[in-house]
């Protein structure tokens, strides 16, 4: 038995994936990277078929025959039609917000993202996130850049209290590190169980409770229909105003414009932003003059050299399973969205 793959790049472009060149050379899936992992993986390479293909240049031809997809989006107009063996699915992103609603999968096909992939990057910009909030970095870059000496002093950070609200593989790897400086954490999930870093966690309808008790506030939940708008103006305003926020799941889960307000008029004190829609921001965008505010360029969770090998370690460990006929990892739940 022999797997044909897709695996289908995407060369950069302005508010698209990857939209810089810098980016195009972190995500794309070269045949020296693919066969590079493939190598560590004994006896795999002889029952798989790839071809590396940009964009949808080959797509139609080539998804004919293809079982497996390795992309970040694909054309999604009657695929079952354009691609009939078509089995499995895997998406290089943790989050698959772009690819909804689901309602084009067609039925037996599992979808798969990128989970896990990215938590050890975002462990380390979790705690050095909170870290700078909790230092007044943002403030300190703000009187910098207007020329203002002021000293901001900050005592240890044991004893603060971090909420996060999603606590998978990037909220949770933060959480982990944060905790082991004597931070007080409070994890916000769908289900409400115990997750390793947490010293208690609450159900989302909990979260105006804990909202108020935040010093710092970490955002990594995905794109969905249930946590879209999910922090508007009204729960900002739960927040203290020596607060600080940290976004590394997706703009449409918060109320930008309402947090620019509130560091502008000073109710809140700090931010920093990872995610944006669209990206790169637009020049005239008001993010860019907002002060205590720290603009990261979507670079919280992905490790520049090793994001790829990453990938294709997840993918073929998938490989493996799919190839035994078992159930593979990180399956996307359509009725979810993640």
């Amino acid at each position: 038995m022999v797997v044909k793959v897709h695996v289908k790049n995407n060369r950069w472009a302005e508010g698209s994936f990857p939209n810089t060149p810098e980016g195009e050379e972190v995500f794309t899936i070269t045949r020296e990277r693919f066969d590079s992992t493939l190598s560590e993986f004994h006896g795999m390479a002889a029952k798989l078929d790839p071809f590396i293909d940009w964009d949808t240049d080959n797509f139609s031809s080539s998804m004919k025959d293809a079982e497996v997809l390795l992309t970040w989006n694909l054309p999604t107009e009657n695929l079952g039609k354009v691609a009939p063996n078509l089995k499995w699915i895997h998406c290089i992103g943790a989050g698959v917000e772009h690819m909804l609603p689901l309602d084009w999968l067609p039925q037996g096909v599992t979808l798969t993202n990128n989970k896990g992939v990215h938590a050890a990057k975002a462990g380390e910009f979790g705690l050095m996130s909170v870290l700078m909030l909790h230092s007044h970095i943002p403030q300190i870059v703000t009187n910098q850049r207007n020329k203002n000496y002021d000293s901001l002093y900050a005592s240890p950070i044991v004893g603060k209290t971090l909420v996060v609200i999603g606590t998978g593989s990037l909220g949770g790897s933060a959480a982990k590190e944060v905790q082991k400086l004597g931070v007080h954490v409070i994890g916000v999930n769908r289900h409400g169980r115990s997750v390793e870093g947490c010293n208690e966690v609450v159900t989302i309808d909990k979260l105006d409770d804990v909202l108020p008790r935040a010093d710092y506030l970490f955002v990594a939940t995905p794109d969905t229909p249930e946590t879209r708008g999910l922090l508007d103006r009204r729960r900002l305003d739960l927040l203290k105003p020596a607060a600080g926020i940290i976004n590394i799941g997706r703009e449409a889960v918060m109320d930008y414009d309402a947090l620019c307000d509130k560091l502008e008029e000073g109710s809140l004190a700090s931010a920093i932003l990872d995610v944006f829609d669209p990206e790169p921001i637009e020049t005239g965008s008001r993010l860019w003059h907002t002060p205590n505010l720290i603009i990261t360029p979507h670079v919280s969770a992905d490790d520049g050299d090793a994001y790829v090998p990453m990938t294709l370690g997840l993918f073929f460990r998938n490989m493996e399973l799919f190839l035994a006929g078992k159930p593979l990892l990180n399956p996307i739940q359509p009725e979810l969205g993640y």
